[in-house]
């Protein structure tokens, strides 16, 4: 696995004074793994000492990367490791009782990334680039004019099966078993963020709107579980 140079930790450069190239990687300070940085999950140092999620990976000041799930860093919190990881990263020696590492992170960093993910849907919604219904989005995909699809959590099987099809046959990649991304998001938040009633399905035709929406959602799957992250590749 590579290790190119990283921003260091407690360099007073924020988000904002960097633009790092897409694909730019980042070092996660509990496993020392380097992962893409669209996919690690920033946690914000206030000069108070208190960690806070930063989902959009934006926030000024001082910030570390993690590459965990959610799981995992509900260990590393038990542990202590993941408040023995900061202070080293930030020299703080034997001054780790400076950190205020809350116990219930993990749920905020969970919240927060869903929130980011649903705030990024409704921007696209308000541009007019988001498909809603179950019946446009059929027809839509079936001419190959779907981008990307998702689909509540707690969507049915046939209703996924359905437009699963329609889109694959709109790539004309039918056998090919693409399906639409299912989201760690029932149809309850997703109706509250978007302003709709009973929101299951959801498709956007534009694809930069695609790759807009893949960052904040990777980073929430990666956190949850769902996909494989930088401490374990």
């Amino acid at each position: 696995m590579r290790n190119p140079h990283n921003d260091t930790l407690g360099s007073p450069k924020t988000e904002a004074d960097v633009s790092p190239a897409k694909g730019s990687e980042r070092r996660c300070v509990l496993t020392g793994n380097t992962g893409a940085r669209d996919e690690l999950v920033r946690l914000a140092i206030s000069p108070d000492g208190d960690v806070h999620p930063d989902a959009l990976a934006k926030a000024p000041g001082r910030g570390a990367w993690i590459g965990v799930s959610q799981a995992e860093l509900c260990e590393a919190i038990a542990s202590g490791r993941l408040r023995g990881a900061l202070a080293r990263a930030f020299k703080t020696g034997g001054t780790e009782g400076a950190l205020n590492v809350p116990e219930d992170l993990p749920t905020r960093i969970e919240n927060a990334l869903k929130k980011a993910v649903l705030d990024r849907l409704g921007l696209e919604m308000r541009s007019g680039r988001l498909i809603l219904g179950s019946d446009r989005i059929a027809n839509e995909a079936r001419m190959g004019a779907v981008a990307a699809l998702y689909h509540a959590e707690d969507a049915k099987e046939d209703g996924r099966r359905k437009l699963d099809q329609a889109w694959r046959v709109g790539l004309d990649e039918e056998g090919s078993g693409r399906t639409g991304e299912r989201l760690p998001l029932d149809r309850e938040a997703l109706s509250v963020a978007l302003g709709r009633e009973n929101v299951v399905h959801l498709a956007l035709a534009d694809a930069k709107s695609a790759q807009r929406i893949a960052i904040p959602l990777q980073r929430l799957l990666n956190f949850m579980g769902a996909a494989t992250t930088a401490a374990e590749t």
